[in-house]
């Protein structure tokens, strides 16, 4: 990789060495990029990248092969919101994913923007209503970009477009009421606000979650990569303990 100076993300973060650190960041252009951080775990390092946190990286690296050594300068924090329980819970689960989901190195200005736009959203508006919707869309559109994205445009089976209110969990398509009778057990629900302008409401929400957890864990967050559901089942709870 050539040289390179961007704005970017802090997703992951992990000791390599006595001192050092190996980064994981979101960049607008190049997508999901590692590099070495010497002294990343130093005390004047380490704040800096909190998972969350805008910075300016720069990544340089001798051969395409090897891993870029990694200079950071914070931009922006967000480091104050993980004192906060529930936003901390959705920072550490929509980082962690983004981290284990997207493969290095591909560019997703979508998908770069959409993160954007939930950490914005979190650090706005520390109550969960004011985010979660955008972190349920956060997690289709990354369904969608690695080409597992679902199908509600209309009814798998009668090809009907009103009254969408269920998923198949085969097919990743929208169900009709009418053609889901019967079968209303075996299909995950639709919640209207990701099909409509509806606003949502707790249960919704839940659902939207619950529908976009079963196609994670079925295409996306397999074997090893499946450790970071723990994030996302701290985050769930947390959300439900709210709501009640």
């Amino acid at each position: 990789m050539p040289a390179l100076l961007t704005e970017a993300i802090v997703c992951a973060v992990r000791p390599h060495g006595e001192h050092g650190a190996i980064a994981r960041l979101m960049t607008p252009d190049n997508g999901l990029t590692a590099g070495y951080v010497r002294g990343g775990r130093s005390r004047r390092i380490r704040p800096v990248l909190s998972p969350a946190n805008l910075v300016q990286a720069e990544f340089r690296a001798r051969t395409e092969t090897q891993l870029a050594g990694l200079t950071v300068e914070l931009i922006h924090s967000r480091a104050p919101l993980l004192s906060e329980p529930l936003p901390a819970a959705a920072i550490d689960w929509t980082c962690a994913f983004t981290a284990a989901a997207l493969p290095e190195e591909n560019g997703y200005p979508a998908v770069y923007q959409a993160l954007s736009g939930v950490l914005a959203a979190i650090e706005a508006a520390p109550a969960a209503r004011g985010w979660a919707t955008a972190l349920v869309r956060y997690e289709l559109l990354v369904l969608t970009e690695l080409g597992f994205g679902l199908d509600l445009s209309a009814c798998v089976a009668s090809g009907a477009t009103q009254e969408l209110v269920y998923v198949s969990p085969k097919s990743a398509a929208a169900v009709s009421r009418r053609a889901a009778e019967g079968y209303e057990t075996r299909l995950l629900p639709l919640p209207s606000f990701l099909s409509t302008a509806d606003p949502a409401d707790w249960s919704a929400i839940l659902d939207g979650f619950r529908l976009t957890g079963h196609f994670l864990e079925r295409n996306i967050l397999t074997d090893r990569r499946a450790d970071v559901l723990a994030a996302r089942e701290r985050l769930i709870d947390r959300l439900k303990r709210a709501v009640a």
